[in-house]
């Protein structure tokens, strides 16, 4: 057990929470955010390799319905002339390829699939994480990144599965892919919107909305 362990959100004190499948997770008592301690992170040539077994065809039927809530949502908040960007797009970025189908104008950027750091320097109507904030190292730097990344009245839309009290974590599927290292609750996201200035905050099941 590490007492001295720091949240990587708002650098307060974590507390511990759990340990299961013999990894240790400790709680933020500030952002709430639960987080992996770094000390059973996957080093970055096994974190590469879990990403490419996940299923990335973006033809796939499946794969495009799961991503709907968010591509419906771009359909129905932007148009084709807007600018987006698919943040940790992945290997199979099918967000792009539907949007793309549509004459929508989205550019991709990941840091072991689309290693483009110049698209970092510019800014978007939107931006897309699909299940990738849970992913985040340093979600401090994430989240001032991509909020910098973002226009005046611009929108970051994530999907992610938000943790409940409810839930019995030790038997949560979503921890048990060993790349997933932090997870919000519903406090945490309000503690993102008001540390990075978001305007507002819309949570509709997984799919979240900073503006």
């Amino acid at each position: 057990m590490d007492k001295n362990y720091k949240c990587k959100l708002c650098n307060n004190n974590m507390k511990f929470f759990s340990t299961t499948r013999n990894r240790d997770y400790y709680r933020c008592p500030n952002c709430d955010s639960i987080q992996l301690h770094e000390s059973y992170h996957l080093e970055k040539n096994s974190e590469k390799q879990r990403y490419e077994n996940h299923n990335n065809d973006v033809f796939d039927r499946r794969y495009q319905e799961f991503v709907s809530p968010i591509t419906n949502y771009v359909f129905k908040h932007f148009y084709p002339n807007h600018i987006g960007l698919d943040y940790g797009a992945g290997p199979g970025p099918v967000i792009s390829k539907i949007l793309k189908d549509h004459h929508y104008q989205i550019k991709q950027y990941d840091p072991f699939f689309h290693d483009n750091s110049e698209l970092l320097k510019q800014t978007y109507d939107y931006i897309i994480a699909c299940e990738v904030i849970e992913h985040f190292n340093y979600p401090n730097k994430e989240f001032s990144l991509l909020k910098k990344s973002l226009k005046n009245n611009g929108s970051l839309i994530i999907m992610t599965h938000i943790y409940k009290n409810e839930i019995d974590f030790d038997n949560w599927y979503y921890k048990n892919d060993e790349t997933h290292i932090i997870f919000y609750t519903e406090k945490t996201l309000n503690y993102i919107k008001k540390t990075y200035n978001f305007k507002n905050l819309d949570i509709n099941n997984r799919l979240i909305v900073f503006k």
